[in-house]
């Protein structure tokens, strides 16, 4: 059974009631965000940063901490080339099933192997997506308490069973909008497709008019749009 059509009844249920989480940037402001999980694969994410690269598109990477250890000149590229990167955990465990302990050491291992792979502090790497998007609301205390930034989506295509190449970017495109944040994968599931879903997606999306942009612009587009209502209501 797909659930690709589920999906944006989860995420306008979800969205209200965990307003602290990163689901979409500003809906008035004409920026998106390419987001890939699972990473990085040693075949997969260099097809698809030589697409990004075509394109001339900064996207967002949220990295698995052993896949880390695997391809570490893999991250290194990807930081070089200017890409923002997060979290995605030590091994693709839903954190609700790890205890406290486990889950505070499989973020700060994966910051530790990414450190060591491109230089970036692990003060930098704060921002975190939960495998599966499973959390509860201890999860996210956690995750706060700790520092980091938990970051959502708001289109999933589905794309890690593969349905193929155009029916994922069919699915981005009718569910697209300004904020949206794109949810595709480079690792092991759905990583096969990606490079070439990035190169039939990317002009079609700028075409409409979008900005591509990365997590921590849309994180500071968060805090304008809530700045602005504030005022507003004031």
């Amino acid at each position: 059974m797909p659930f690709f059509p589920i999906f944006p009844i989860i995420y306008r249920i979800l969205q209200p009631k965990f307003p602290d989480c990163l689901w979409e940037g500003n809906n008035s402001s004409r920026n998106i965000a390419l987001t890939f999980d699972d990473g990085p694969h040693p075949q997969y994410t260099p097809k698809l940063l030589e697409v990004l690269e075509s394109h001339k598109i900064l996207a967002s990477f949220f990295l698995l901490g052993a896949c880390v250890e695997r391809s570490p000149h893999i991250v290194k590229k990807i930081h070089a080339s200017g890409h923002w990167i997060g979290l995605h955990g030590y091994a693709h465990r839903n954190f609700p099933l790890l205890s406290e302990t486990e889950l505070q050491q499989s973020l700060e291992k994966t910051q530790t192997v990414i450190s060591n792979a491109c230089g970036l502090r692990s003060q930098e790497i704060r921002d975190v997506r939960p495998p599966n998007g499973f959390f509860t609301p201890k999860t996210l205390k956690l995750l706060q308490k700790w520092n980091y930034r938990p970051v959502m989506w708001s289109v999933v295509p589905e794309d890690w069973v593969r349905p193929g190449v155009q029916t994922v970017t069919e699915r981005v495109l009718k569910l697209v909008k300004q904020g949206s944040m794109i949810v595709l994968h480079d690792g092991f599931c759905g990583g096969e497709d990606v490079a070439e879903i990035a190169n039939i997606l990317i002009p079609q999306l700028l075409a409409r008019g979008y900005n591509l942009v990365t997590i921590d612009t849309l994180w500071q587009d968060k805090l304008t749009a809530t700045s602005d209502r504030n005022i507003y209501q004031d």
